[in-house]
């Protein structure tokens, strides 16, 4: 029966409007909905419910998962995983209250401080995560690649495209801000870019530096002050200390000889 469906002309009519309507469900699995449909005999009301729902299925499934890619998360990064045993200076109801993200909506932003291993990174990209699952556009990148962006937009369509899409996201989570000294330029544009957001997108930061030596990083007092006014105006601070997961769970590829070699 099925191979006598795939050769039916009309069902290959079928494949060409729903590939020009863009019913990727329909598309691909038309001889199976209506051969089920052969066999169950629904109404035409319950069969033309059921075509548009499971459509609808895959289209929110198809468009979260380029959410997802596009968001560019880490690996892992379930909130419902967060170790809370490893990560001192956040509870789990103030987790809980962020992942509600009515912060989100009201546009405020997210400092989170404190050495490497606490937990920074993991509850940013979670956080993104949690934003995307809701329907939100957000992003997760390195203060690295983000420079690099800011450094090529100018004379890089790709660059250009991808600030751009910065510019369109309601939640930007900025990894390891202000590890490295910054050059003029550099500061001057990342600068205008937390300007640009300020007040249309909420932010999450992370960073091991207090605010009081961002001054010495960006060599420049007033630029400083400037984004800070910006982040700080709306804005927790969460302070994060314990000790490092990555440095007490690390792992090696190497077999461990049985015998100290001599």
């Amino acid at each position: 029966m099925a191979d006598q469906m795939i050769q039916n002309p009309e069902m290959e009519l079928i494949r060409q409007y729903a590939k020009a309507l863009r019913l990727s469900n329909l598309r691909g699995n038309c001889s199976d909905i209506i051969h089920k449909a052969q066999i169950d005999k629904p109404t035409y009301l319950a069969y033309t419910k059921a075509v548009l729902e499971e459509e609808v299925q895959t289209r929110q499934k198809n468009d979260l998962l380029r959410c997802m890619r596009q968001a560019k998360l880490p690996k892992n990064c379930d909130l419902d995983r967060f170790d809370f045993n490893h990560s001192a200076g956040i509870t789990k109801s103030q987790l809980q209250q962020m992942r509600e993200l009515v912060w989100l909506d009201q546009l405020y932003n997210i400092i989170f401080m404190g050495p490497s291993g606490t937990g920074k990174t993991f509850i940013t990209a979670g956080l993104i995560r949690d934003a995307v699952m809701r329907g939100y556009k957000a992003l997760f990148m390195t203060m690295d690649a983000l420079v690099n962006i800011l450094r090529m937009k100018d004379i890089s369509s790709s660059a250009m495209n991808a600030y751009n899409g910065i510019l369109r996201c309601h939640l930007i989570g900025i990894d390891d801000l202000m590890l490295m000294p910054l050059k003029k330029d550099e500061a001057v544009a990342f600068f205008n870019l937390i300007n640009n957001l300020h007040e249309k997108s909420s932010i999450i930061i992370t960073t091991n530096k207090a605010p009081t030596e961002w001054v010495e990083i960006l060599q420049d007092e007033v630029l400083a002050q400037a984004l800070l006014d910006r982040l700080l105006y709306r804005c927790d601070v969460v302070k994060l200390v314990g000790s490092s997961y990555r440095m007490e769970n690390r792992s090696g590829f190497l077999t461990k000889d049985k015998e100290a070699a001599l």
